[in-house]
C-alpha cells in the first residue's frame, strides 16, 4: 500500500474504532451503586435488580445457581424480579449482557432503611470516647452499611447516586456507621443470628416535608405548587441571586473584633490582658451581668503545669458552646467549630504545652440567644492519666458587638425544600428490597406539631407505596426529654409531638414506637444515648416484624380512665411483669384537672396494673397528663422490664 493510501485510510480507521469503542461503551450493562460488592438483599421477598443497557439489549443476571433474564426497553432500562432468598451467604452474582459483571461477598439477611435528621446522622466518630470498647469489638462482617451523602434534587426523583459503596461493621470503617441503626441491627444479629443491613439516609436540621414524595403531596395543593415552582431552575437561580444581591448590598464586612484588630491580638502570649473581667464557665454570660450581647467575647485562662507535662499531647474539653469558638493554646489555634451543637474535644499536638505557666484563649461568636459555655458538660484538660479541671473562674472582654440586622430576601435552600430529599436519597433506592424503616425525625417540625399530626402518617403511606412491598414495618424513635425542668404543669410543643408519633403508631398498621423520655439530657438536643434508642427499636421490631407476640417490647401504655369517688383511676397497656417506678419512689409528674383544666400535680400510687390519682384542690378530677412537658425530669412510671411509660394526656 502507497504512502499516500495509508494517509487517506487512516481517517477511516480512526472512525470505526471510535464507533467500535462508542457503542461498546454504550453498551455495557451498568447497575445501580446499591447493586454492587457487600450487599445486603432482603431475605423472604421477591427482589429487583435493575440497571441500564442499550435499548432492546438481553441481560442476565444469575444468583445461587438460577438464572434471570430479560430485555432493556426503549430507555435503556431493564429489571428483573428474583425468587425469595433464604437468609446466608456470602454469594456471588453475575450480570451479563454485552459485558459481564460479578458481584462478590453478597448476604441474605434483613435490610433496614435509616432516615431522618441529626440524632440518626450522629456516627460513632462523634462518640469515639463513649463507645469505645463497642468500637474497639465492632468487627462483624454479617451487619453492613450503606451510606448515603447528603444530595438534595428539586428537578425530581433521580435514579442512583454513583460511587457509594456497602461497608462491613469493623473498628475502621464503624466510625461512620449511624449509631442509633448500629445498635439496632447489632441487637438483632445477636438474636437471630441473620445478616443485617443497614441504608443510612438522614440529614441534620431537616422537615418530614422535604422527605415525602410529590405524589405524597396530592391532598396539599400549596406544597404541589411549590414543589412546581422549583422544578424551574432559572425561578430558583433568580430567588438565589436576588438574596445574594440583596445581603451584598450591605457591602463586605469589615473585622470589627477589637480582639483581632488591634497591634497586638488577644490570643498572642505577648498581649498585655488589662481590664478582663472574672466570669464563670461553663455558664452563660447574659446570666452573669452581660444584658442581651450578640456579638464576640473572649475568654482566657492560664494553666501551670509541671515539667512531667513539657510538649506533651493532650485534649481539650470544653463542653458545648454557643454558638461558634476558635481556640487557641499558647497563641496556637487548636480547634474551630462554626455551630453550637458538637462537643468539643480538640487535640493539642506534641510541642504546644509547656512546663510552666500555658495560656488558654476561646473566642466565642454569639448570633442570638444566650451565648457561652453550656452547663452541665465536661470541661477539662486531658493529659496522659491526669484530667484538669477547667471548670471555674475565667477571665472574660468584649471583642464585638453585633447590631441587629435587617430582614434580607430569603434564599431557596435545596435541602429545606418539600420532597427534595426524597428526590435525591429515598427514590433511588425504593426498587431495593427492605425490611423496614427506621425514623428518628421531629426535632425541626416541633413548631407545629398540628401540621406533624398530617405529615407523618403521610409519610409512611407513601414510602409504602413506593417501596410496594405491603405494610413493612415503620418504626419511630420518640422525642427524648429536652430542654429545662419545669416544677410546675406546663404546656409543651414537644409533649404534643411525642403525642402525634405515639398516636401514629398506634392507629397505623405495623407501626411501632420507641420511647426514649428518659433517654434524653437537657442541655443536648443530641444526647449520647443512642443505644437505647436503637435497643428499644430493635424491641419494637422483634415484636411487629419478628412474630414474638408474647415479648414486652415497650413501657406501659396509657388505655382507659375512671373517675371513682374524687380520685381517677388509669389502667394501661403493656405493663409486663407489672407496673414499678424507676426510681422506687412514688409515682410523679402526673397532674390532673377538673372542666377548667387547671392542672396541678396529683398524689400517686400504684395497686396492681393501675395508678391512682387525687389531689384534695381537685374535687371533681376529669382530665390527666403525665410527663407533659419539654423535659418531664421527674417523671418515673415504668413495668419491671424497665421500660418507660409514654407520655399521655386525656383532655385531647
Amino acid at each position: 500500500m502507497s504512502l499516500v493510501m495509508k494517509h487517506r485510510s487512516f481517517p477511516f480507521l480512526c472512525l470505526s474504532l471510535f464507533l467500535y469503542v462508542s457503542c461498546s461503551l454504550s453498551a455495557a450493562v451498568r447497575l445501580p451503586s446499591i447493586v454492587s460488592d457487600g450487599m445486603v438483599l432482603q431475605r423472604d421477598v421477591s427482589l429487583k435488580i435493575w440497571g441500564w443497557a442499550d435499548p432492546g439489549e438481553s441481560v442476565t443476571v444469575n444468583f445461587r445457581s438460577k438464572d434471570y433474564s430479560t430485555t432493556a426497553c426503549d430507555e435503556g432500562k431493564w429489571q428483573i424480579v428474583m425468587d425469595a432468598q433464604s437468609a446466608g451467604g456470602p454469594d456471588s452474582m453475575t450480570v451479563s449482557g454485552s459485558n459481564k459483571i460479578v458481584l462478590n461477598d453478597i448476604l441474605v439477611g434483613d435490610v433496614w432503611f435509616c432516615s431522618g435528621q441529626s440524632n440518626m446522622t450522629h456516627m460513632f466518630n462523634r462518640w469515639q470516647e463513649r463507645y469505645a470498647k463497642e468500637i474497639a469489638s465492632s468487627k462483624n462482617s454479617m451487619i453492613r452499611q450503606y451510606q448515603v451523602p447528603t444530595k438534595p434534587v428539586l428537578s425530581g426523583p433521580i435514579e442512583d447516586i454513583p460511587g457509594l459503596k456497602w461497608q462491613q461493621a469493623d473498628p475502621d470503617t464503624l466510625l461512620n456507621f449511624t449509631v442509633v441503626g448500629y445498635f439496632f441491627a447489632k441487637q438483632l444479629h445477636e438474636t437471630y443470628q441473620v445478616p443485617q443491613g443497614i441504608i443510612m439516609s438522614c440529614v441534620g436540621g431537616t422537615r418530614i416535608e422535604a422527605w415525602t414524595s410529590e405524589e405524597g403531596f396530592q391532598e396539599f395543593p400549596d406544597i404541589l405548587e411549590t414543589i412546581a415552582q422549583n422544578k424551574d431552575s432559572a425561578y430558583v437561580e433568580r430567588v438565589n441571586a436576588e438574596a445574594q444581591a440583596d445581603r451584598e448590598a450591605d457591602g463586605p464586612r469589615i473585622e470589627s473584633d477589637k480582639g483581632l484588630i488591634g497591634e497586638t491580638q488577644w490570643f498572642d502570649p505577648n498581649y498585655q490582658a488589662r481590664d478582663w473581667k472574672r466570669i464563670a464557665v461553663p455558664g452563660y454570660w447574659e446570666d452573669q451581668g452581660v444584658r442581651d450581647l450578640n456579638g464576640v467575647v473572649w475568654y482566657r485562662r492560664e494553666i501551670e503545669l509541671s515539667c512531667d507535662y513539657d510538649g506533651a499531647a493532650a485534649t481539650l474539653k470544653l463542653g458545648r458552646i454557643v454558638d461558634a469558638d476558635t481556640v487557641y493554646v499558647n497563641g496556637q489555634q487548636v480547634g474551630k467549630t462554626t455551630y453550637q451543637y458538637p462537643q468539643r474535644k480538640y487535640k493539642i499536638p506534641e510541642g504546644v504545652l509547656k512546663a510552666g505557666k500555658n495560656l488558654l484563649v476561646v473566642r466565642l461568636v454569639n448570633f442570638g440567644g444566650k451565648g457561652g459555655f453550656v452547663p452541665d458538660k465536661p470541661y477539662a484538660l486531658e493529659i496522659a492519666d491526669e484530667s484538669i479541671d477547667l471548670a471555674g473562674y475565667w477571665s472574660y472582654k468584649v471583642g464585638d458587638v453585633f447590631r441587629p440586622r435587617r430582614p434580607y430576601k430569603r434564599a431557596i435552600s435545596s435541602q429545606e425544600q418539600a420532597s427534595s430529599l426524597y428526590n435525591g436519597m429515598v427514590a433511588p433506592f425504593v426498587n431495593f428490597g427492605i425490611r423496614g424503616t427506621l425514623w428518628y425525625q421531629g426535632e425541626s417540625n416541633s413548631g407545629n406539631p398540628e401540621d406533624y399530626a398530617v405529615y407523618l402518617p403521610n409519610l409512611i403511606e407513601d414510602w409504602r407505596a413506593h417501596w410496594a412491598l405491603g405494610d413493612q414495618v415503620f418504626l419511630i424513635a420518640q422525642l427524648p426529654n429536652y430542654m429545662a425542668v419545669d416544677y410546675l404543669p406546663v404546656e409543651s410543643n414537644w409533649a404534643l409531638m411525642r403525642e402525634v408519633q405515639l398516636h401514629t403508631a398506634l392507629h397505623t398498621p405495623m407501626t411501632g414506637i420507641g420511647i426514649n423520655i428518659d433517654a434524653g439530657e437537657w442541655n443536648d438536643i443530641h444526647p449520647g444515648d443512642k443505644k437505647t434508642v436503637g435497643e428499644r427499636l430493635a424491641l419494637q421490631a422483634m415484636k411487629l416484624s419478628y412474630g414474638e407476640d408474647e415479648l414486652v417490647a415497650s413501657g406501659p401504655i396509657f388505655r382507659s380512665q375512671e373517675i371513682r369517688d374524687h380520685k381517677i383511676i388509669l389502667d394501661f397497656d403493656s405493663v409486663g411483669s407489672g407496673l414499678v417506678t424507676r426510681n422506687g419512689e412514688a409515682p410523679a409528674h402526673f397532674a390532673i384537672a377538673g372542666e377548667d383544666k387547671d392542672f396541678r400535680w396529683a398524689e400517686a400510687v400504684i395497686e396492681g396494673d393501675q395508678v391512682i390519682l387525687w389531689n384534695e384542690n381537685v374535687p371533681h378530677p376529669k382530665y390527666v397528663r403525665y410527663a407533659w412537658a419539654d423535659n418531664p425530669d421527674f417523671a418515673n412510671l415504668a413495668n419491671e422490664e424497665g421500660l418507660p411509660a409514654a407520655p399521655f394526656r386525656t383532655d385531647r
